[in-house]
């Protein structure tokens, strides 16, 4: 038989991990209840997270939300004493439907540390218990707190940054776009392998349809759940459908090659830099859906935590 080329192309530590997981038999999470879904993703993450101590300290904080409050927890690295730090407000990914500040806290630990600057990191609201546009409320909430009240957490509202994986980069991308129709001035954006347009596929939904983690009925597992086809053009959920996408804040765009959304992703800087924005693309050749926060087992988790720490202590400096 011969290989699938997209197969070949494959990192060898990510096709280990779809080895390991073809042989463990993991249920689909189209297969499965949503807190079935959510359990299993914890147990992926636990498996796969970065192992370590970090010199970061991190304190559980609530927020008031436009539904109840909401459970945030912000990073600092020790050496950075009291001071008010640049901050990023981190967006956990998992499809809208799973994950949450524990799934994602090794990433944003690390991130803290390197960019040294501060995280706060959003448990939004899930759903199918509550479907778009929650989630969307739910983190520029979040902005507009760390705008007008960050500082009695120690966080700089002059010098703050969005950013996410997956839906969480989705959930940036269009925190993004609020916040500047606001009037809130922020200083990047991190976009990590996101979301950005429901209402058509690209090529790479249909050459990494099965296989590579995220499979293309998990995409519409997660989307059906979060959203309904009559919203899919609604650039809240698409970003790449807004009507105006100048005047945002430099973006760093990463995905790795053998995902999905690469092509949607791609597309989404390409879109930024039409409209007179900065926005860098980099794709991580051979990496899969999820790459950015397994560290434990996939080294270029390391490298792209790098880079996105890098491009923040650059756009925070300025």
């Amino acid at each position: 038989m011969a290989l699938d080329p997209n197969k070949a192309k494959l990192d060898p530590q990510a096709k280990a991990l779809l080895d390991f997981i073809a042989l463990a038999g993991r249920i689909p999470y189209s297969q499965i209840t949503p807190p079935q879904a959510r359990a299993q993703y914890v147990e992926l993450c636990r498996r796969t997270g970065k192992p370590g101590e970090w010199a970061v300290d991190a304190g559980d904080h609530m927020l008031s939300g436009p539904a109840g409050d909401l459970r945030a927890r912000v990073y600092r690295p020790r050496a950075a004493g009291t001071a008010p730090l640049p901050a990023l407000l981190y967006f956990h990914g998992g499809g809208w439907c799973i994950g949450d500040i524990d799934t994602h806290d090794p990433a944003c630990r690390q991130l803290a540390q390197q960019a040294h600057c501060a995280v706060l990191s959003l448990d939004y609201r899930l759903a199918p218990e509550h479907r778009f546009p929650a989630a969307v409320e739910d983190c520029f909430a979040a902005v507009k707190f760390a705008a007008s009240e960050g500082q009695r957490l120690g966080l700089d509202p002059t010098r703050l940054a969005v950013g996410g994986d997956s839906a969480g980069g989705n959930l940036a991308a269009v925190a993004a776009l609020l916040a500047r129709d606001a009037g809130i001035a922020l200083k990047g954006q991190v976009l990590i392998y996101p979301a950005t347009d429901f209402a058509s596929k690209s090529a790479s939904h249909e050459d990494y349809a099965e296989g590579f983690l995220l499979t293309r009925e998990s995409v519409a597992w997660f989307g059906g759940n979060y959203i309904d086809a009559a919203q899919h053009s609604d650039w809240r959920a698409s970003p790449l459908r807004a009507p105006d996408l100048a005047r945002l804040p430099p973006a760093l765009v990463m995905v790795g090659e053998c995902d999905v959304l690469r092509d949607e992703s791609r597309a989404y800087a390409e879109a930024l830099r039409r409209a007179g924005n900065e926005a860098s693309f980099q794709l991580y050749p051979g990496m899969i859906h999820g790459f950015f926060t397994m560290g434990g087992i996939i080294a270029a988790a390391d490298r792209a935590i790098a880079q996105a720490a890098d491009f923040l202590r650059q756009v925070f400096a300025r």
